[in-house]
């Protein structure tokens, strides 16, 4: 039996089009009905097969759910995991595709418990926007507040606060406009709304009974905005809003140099092997901004100074394109024949790219803890940064958000879902640039050299310039 959402054939002249495809994910604390959202909004769109649809309905009936209306746990569209059904709560990612006339979405659907904190950085980490739940009856919890600075720092260009259960409070216009002002209050002093992040919305739903989820409700005539899915189908992408800002940066992952050797598909398609035996491109997905034949460009090698050439080509499924964009993959062709390898980064130099981006091995970052393992000052750890990983020491850890008053509160460890900053020493200096104008540049994660596993998402920030004569650039 199919337990895959339903997706419409795609259009691909349309898939091209960057406002088409929409990512976002959900947050909140336990029990703040995440999953029946998440179900309501595909069940509601018309996203649900048939034969899932059925399998949710005897799941729900044989437990009772619904009563003589034979109604359906909307929450088992997404819980798929036996222990998340038994336990009646979200344990890990889950990853939803469905579709409107108006858009395609990519939805992520993340636990509320503090402990699976870390699998909320993971679905938010990629979102253009963020749904946070709050319970009508509960208001603001340190959950929603250790969320909201997720984001915050993730600098997610879209925080959408739904506060559902609604119709547990008799749909209060009073209840509900207190919890705004709290959340308005908490995002500014967040400072959401501000440093990149686009702007702080708050909607009255009931995800159990539709309410303002898919269609606006009669039943709060005192909300006189869109509904949730009004407001995801109308909202831009973090690509759209950020690609005029951002300037060419293209993380190499393989070097393409098939020396005539090409395959025998390829050649049945009608691929010439002679035409490609001087062939040598440059594969991987452009992380910002656009480039175009005839730019002038800098390729970044750890520990070597820039090297400056032109863009001569740029090819996509098997053809050649004038420009490509961020967050399309392609292949470039330069003009000279440098060692260009993987962990190499491709720039944007001159005028019009602005700073080319200045390499370094002492970097001052934000931590997001993901790992039970604590953070200890003098750790050895890996760091990988777009298609480079280098080993590195963890200097000090110089402070731990208070999640009461946001601010920094001095340390030496981090542990568990804890928020802090630290210094690292790489081993070879990396193009790293301020998280706050580079989502995708300033961002890495810290690796256990160990076992491999993540311990952490790092957002790169300004040093505090204390110790310039301790900084290494190239």
């Amino acid at each position: 039996m199919s337990t895959e959402t339903f997706l419409p054939a795609p259009d691909l002249a349309a898939a091209a089009l960057p406002t088409t495809l929409f990512r976002f994910a959900t947050a909140g604390s336990v029990d703040d009905g995440k999953s029946t959202l998440v179900g309501r909004l595909l069940h509601d769109s018309k996203a649900i097969l048939a034969d899932q649809l059925d399998a949710v309905a005897r799941t729900s009936a044989d437990r009772g759910f619904g009563g003589s209306g034979g109604g359906i746990d909307l929450a088992l569209l997404t819980d798929g995991l036996r222990a998340e059904r038994e336990q009646g709560i979200t344990i890990d990612v889950a990853y939803r595709y469905f579709a409107t006339d108006r858009r395609s979405f990519i939805l992520a659907d993340c636990p509320g418990h503090v402990q699976y904190t870390k699998n909320t950085v993971t679905g938010a980490s990629t979102a253009d926007a963020v749904v946070v739940l709050i319970d009508a009856r509960k208001g603001v919890l340190e959950q929603t507040r250790r969320h909201l600075s997720v984001l915050q720092l993730l600098r997610v260009a879209h925080v959408i606060v739904a506060v559902n259960k609604i119709d547990l409070v008799d749909f209060s216009e009073d209840v509900f406009r207190a919890i705004e002002a709290d959340v308005q209050r908490v995002g500014r002093e967040l400072g959401l709304g501000s440093d990149g992040v686009a702007d702080l919305r708050v909607i009255p739903v009931s995800a159990l009974d539709g309410d303002n989820v898919v269609d606006r409700s009669e039943r709060t005539p005192w909300y006189d905005g869109p509904a949730l899915l009004e407001v995801l189908e109308t909202l831009p992408a973090a690509d759209e809003l950020e690609s005029h800002l951002e300037s060419f940066r293209f993380p190499v992952q393989l070097v393409i140099r098939p020396q005539g050797a090409l395959a025998p598909g390829a050649v049945a398609g009608g691929l010439d092997p002679e035409a490609y035996r001087d062939y040598r491109a440059y594969a991987g997905q452009i992380t910002e901004g656009s480039v175009r034949l005839g730019d002038q460009v800098s390729v970044l090698t750890p520990g070597q100074a820039p090297r400056t050439t032109t863009v001569t080509g740029i090819d996509f499924a098997g053809r050649e394109l004038a420009e490509a964009v961020a967050p399309q993959s392609v292949a470039l062709r330069l003009a000279d024949e440098f060692d260009v390898a993987r962990g190499d980064t491709i720039a944007a130099t001159g005028a019009a790219g602005g700073k080319t981006p200045e390499s370094s091995a002492d970097v001052y970052a934000a931590l997001c803890w993901l790992s039970p393992k604590p953070l200890r000052e003098g750790a050895k750890v890996l760091v990988k940064h777009g298609t480079s990983t280098v080993q590195a020491l963890v200097r000090n850890v110089t402070g731990r958000l208070d999640l009461a008053s946001f601010s920094l509160e001095p340390t030496t460890t981090l542990e568990l879902n804890d928020i802090g900053h630290a210094q690292l020493r790489l081993a070879a200096a990396l193009p790293l640039e301020n998280y706050l104008h580079h989502r995708r540049t300033g961002a890495f994660l810290v690796i256990d050299p160990l076992d491999g596993n993540t311990l952490a998402a790092g957002l790169v920030k300004d040093h505090p310039g204390d110790h310039e004569d301790e900084r290494y650039s190239i």
